[in-house]
């Protein structure tokens, strides 16, 4: 097969803060995320998508909690070290389609940027990554306000290989 598709979900409970990190952009808010690294749920999801899509497990075991070198790690080098993953084997991000789960921050106006910044870490087009939004109409603990979720849905495609 030259496609794999994968799956990832990541969610994160609000604590103090006067920030979320989303998709590697700083959105304001009046709170930030428990988290072990910078608690980024739209990265979180699309790096469990893509090490899902080849079977190499979850963010976790790649990035333990556990390990200190991860303490308020800056996700951006998680995803990017997710895509040299990848592309060791042989595969590239085709597609990414993200969608935050949230009643607030507001994540419309950052989506643009969150795409440059997703697609630039990738290696993509940005045409190729997709960042949405949507509420839990007030149900839930993302509707509660007591945290954010994020889902991901990755297409792998076998890499060009140099002629």
């Amino acid at each position: 097969m030259n496609i794999r598709i994968g799956q990832g979900f990541d969610v994160h409970a609000f604590g103090e803060g006067d920030h979320v990190m989303l998709g590697g952009v700083r959105v304001p808010h009046d709170q930030g995320v428990v988290a072990h690294s910078d608690g980024d749920v739209a990265i979180h999801a699309l790096c469990d998508a893509m090490l899902g899509a080849l079977a190499l497990g979850d963010i976790g075991q790649h990035f333990p909690p556990s390990d200190a070198r991860w303490k308020g790690a800056d996700s951006r080098a998680l995803l990017r070290r997710c895509n040299e993953l990848i592309g060791e084997r042989g595969w590239r991000v085709g597609n990414a389609d993200i969608t935050v789960v949230c009643e607030r921050p507001k994540v419309g106006p950052h989506a643009p940027a969150m795409r440059e910044r997703l697609a630039a870490d990738l290696g993509i087009d940005l045409d190729a990554v997709s960042v949405k939004a949507t509420t839990s109409e007030k149900l839930g603990f993302t509707g509660r306000g007591e945290g954010i979720a994020a889902q991901a849905a990755v297409l792998l495609v076998r890499a060009e290989r140099a002629v």
